[in-house]
């Protein structure tokens, strides 16, 4: 596990804990800087996005001649456009890859795409609250099923973890998104958790906006979701009222992860020539008030 600071002082004296309800499990992964851990079969990446640009170059010791990648980070991923085919094929979108250090870091020939369908809480240095799990799926950037993907996934369900292939991963990243991307800014401006906030009808309608806004994007990309925008604000509702991600990053005077989620979406809009008022209005006030 690659820490630094508290986290990893602690990992060091007294491990990890995860807690989930009533259990709870502390584990003692080895731990350091990457110079440290040295060249690994597989790389995890499950840092917030925006951290991913700077924190990339430093992560070249971990990754050797057959070393896979696996990003698992909320948002568009830098290697979204590869060999995508269409207007914004290979496009290193700024809002993700502002340098381009993960482009120039991660071999573009081994990396996997991952969703993570789970809520966590990081309640204090090394210790995790997990509040819900549910799958974690995993697959090729390009599509189809491959050994190395039925290899991870094996290797997780026998650790414990519900996990899945899938031969589509960029509509997985995309569904979820479509969620996040109003979701997460939304609850950061009305500091509201997601129950109060959809059963306030005009933030319900400026939701329904937004999600329109993205699918005009997805038809565009061949990437259409199966499902409406109220169908999917339905799922969300099921949930109960939970506080968002970005809403816990905003009251603890964090960064937002904004550019890779929202941010990203303007920005694919804005390459296909498709108007988004409504995500870009949202995009603007959540940003000033993330500065505040």
């Amino acid at each position: 596990m690659l820490a630094r600071g508290a986290t990893l002082d602690i990992l060091r004296a007294s491990g990890m804990r995860v807690a989930q309800e009533a259990a709870s499990r502390t584990s003692h992964p080895r731990a350091g800087s990457a110079v440290e851990l040295g060249v690994h079969d597989y790389v995890f990446l499950a840092v917030k996005a925006h951290l991913l640009p700077q924190l990339a170059p430093d992560l070249s010791p971990l990754i050797g001649p057959s070393t896979v990648v696996i990003s698992g980070t909320n948002g568009i991923p830098w290697w979204f456009f590869h060999d995508f085919g269409g207007p914004l094929s290979n496009r290193c979108l700024h809002s993700v890859d502002p340098e381009g250090s993960q482009e120039r870091t991660f071999p573009r020939e081994r990396i996997l795409g991952s969703v993570v369908h789970a809520s966590v809480r990081v309640a204090s240095p090394a210790n995790v609250q997990v509040v819900a799990a549910d799958r974690f799926i995993l697959g090729e950037p390009g599509g189809g099923l491959s050994a190395r993907v039925e290899s991870v996934v094996n290797a997780l369900r026998v650790g414990g973890i519900n996990a899945h292939a899938s031969d589509g991963i960029r509509r997985d990243v995309w569904t979820k998104l479509w969620g996040n991307m109003t979701m997460n800014p939304l609850s950061a401006l009305t500091r509201c958790g997601t129950g109060k906030m959809l059963a306030n009808a005009e933030v319900r309608e400026l939701c329904i906006h937004m999600m329109e806004e993205m699918q005009r994007c997805a038809e565009s990309l061949h990437l259409k979701i199966a499902m409406s925008a109220e169908e999917r604000i339905a799922v969300t509702q099921r949930l109960g009222d939970f506080k968002t991600s970005m809403l816990a990053d905003m009251e603890a005077g964090r960064t937002l992860e904004l550019q890779p989620q929202l941010g990203a979406v303007v920005e694919i809009a804005r390459g296909l020539n498709i108007p988004t008022p409504f995500l870009r209005a949202v995009l603007g006030l959540t940003t000033l008030a993330a500065r505040m």
